[in-house]
């Protein structure tokens, strides 16, 4: 068992079914957390998902960090064996302690279970939602179970986290006690800007991140082709995930005849992608319609970051992102799936650079005003201490 490394009784717990340490929002995200969550608690440990190129076990002073990395092919069966593996450290540790924080029903019921007061159940995403996306042949049997365990966990916990009023008014809608739920957005850092990348060509947009459907990267490859004319812009797409993934869109790419014309990177880290983010002319969030942004809701990180770096962002006009992006102020909002739409907006922008940068700057205002990870981290810890009296 991995937990026999273990070598300290600790009195919080952060619990992820996340690949940590990562090139994905979801990553950062958790690195913020718990920080926060082991700063107040002087140490932890963590539980996450790892890989064959991670650990299973690591410390680091008073944090230890034990990663569940038993292969399996089937995403469920992934899903139970990860779960007894947090069953058996909290066998070992649920005595000493006082905190829980997790981020999916993987993790909660079995801490639940053991630890029902002063757990945080932190939603970003719901699988109930999510799945059928990733596994269209899910179940609906499935489906019901896995929403089963999620009431379970929004029920019991004492207080439930969010990043967006949009998905807090979603969960009300689905039956969360609105009292304990808190907002606490996703944030970002603003930096020194870095130095632009060597190998960068003149006069680039940029999309960071995942490649699911939901991200809308078809529609950005889609729009782009309707740039032609801009005969020296190139797209650069950093993929959060690895180079197989991106098959699909490479045939796209060749059918619209842009492929020569689009720069690939692929899970770079930040101090990697920080450059190319912050040369960009823009940045594009092409999230789509669907239940997964709209029934659920969302708080995009590549949204924050871009506008942290100063540069302007062009995203789908959908809930969640108006609560970041006032349109024509500090970013540009359009019709989600609509490639045509995206195109004029990015043309109207390149062809009016002036407004262009005003924009980037007062986008670089709001983040420092309301999405600092510092304010989101003040937040948290104030909430951990009103749990743990």
């Amino acid at each position: 068992m991995q937990n026999k490394f273990l070598q300290l009784q600790h009195t919080a717990l952060y619990a992820a079914f996340d690949r940590f340490p990562a090139a994905k929002g979801a990553a950062v995200h958790i690195n913020r957390m718990a920080q926060t969550l082991f700063a107040r608690m002087h140490g932890g440990l963590l539980y996450t998902l790892g890989d064959a190129t991670l650990p299973a076990y690591q410390k680091e002073g008073n944090i230890e960090i034990v990663r569940f990395v038993k292969p399996e092919a089937n995403f469920l069966q992934r899903t139970l064996a990860y779960s007894r593996l947090l069953r058996s450290l909290l066998d070992e540790q649920s005595a000493a302690l006082r905190l829980c924080h997790f981020r999916d029903p993987w993790s909660g019921v079995p801490i639940l279970a053991k630890k029902p007061s002063a757990c945080v159940y932190e939603i970003n995403g719901l699988p109930s939602i999510e799945l059928p996306f990733s596994y269209p042949r899910v179940a609906p049997e499935t489906l019901k179970k896995i929403r089963a365990a999620e009431i379970f966990c929004w029920t019991t916990a004492a207080a439930v986290i969010t990043p967006s009023q949009t998905m807090k008014d979603n969960l009300v809608r689905l039956g969360v006690d609105a009292e304990k739920i808190a907002v606490i957005t996703n944030g970002a850092d603003i930096n020194t800007r870095p130095e632009r990348p060597p190998e960068a060509p003149p006069r680039y947009l940029i999309y960071f991140g995942a490649l699911q459907r939901w991200q809308g990267v078809e529609v950005l490859l889609k729009a782009f082709a309707r740039l032609k004319d801009f005969a020296d812009l190139h797209l650069v797409i950093c993929s959060s995930t690895p180079h197989r993934f991106v098959k699909e869109y490479g045939k796209l790419a060749a059918r619209l005849e842009i492929a020569e014309r689009l720069i690939w990177h692929f899970a770079l880290s930040e101090a990697e992608l920080a450059p190319w983010r912050a040369h960009a002319l823009l940045s594009v969030a092409p999230l789509t319609e669907c239940a997964r942004n709209l029934e659920q809701g969302c708080c995009p990180l590549k949204i924050l970051e871009s506008m942290a770096a100063g540069v302007a962002v062009v995203a789908s006009d959908i809930p969640a992102v108006r609560e970041i992006i006032s349109d024509g102020v500090d970013g540009k909002l359009i019709r989600a799936d609509r490639p045509a739409d995206l195109a004029r907006a990015i043309r109207v922008l390149l062809e009016y650079p002036d407004t262009l940068q005003r924009m980037g700057e007062r986008a670089k205002e709001r983040i420092a005003k309301d999405f600092r990870w510092q304010q989101a981290s003040e937040k948290l810890s104030a909430l951990y201490a009103a749990l743990d009296r």
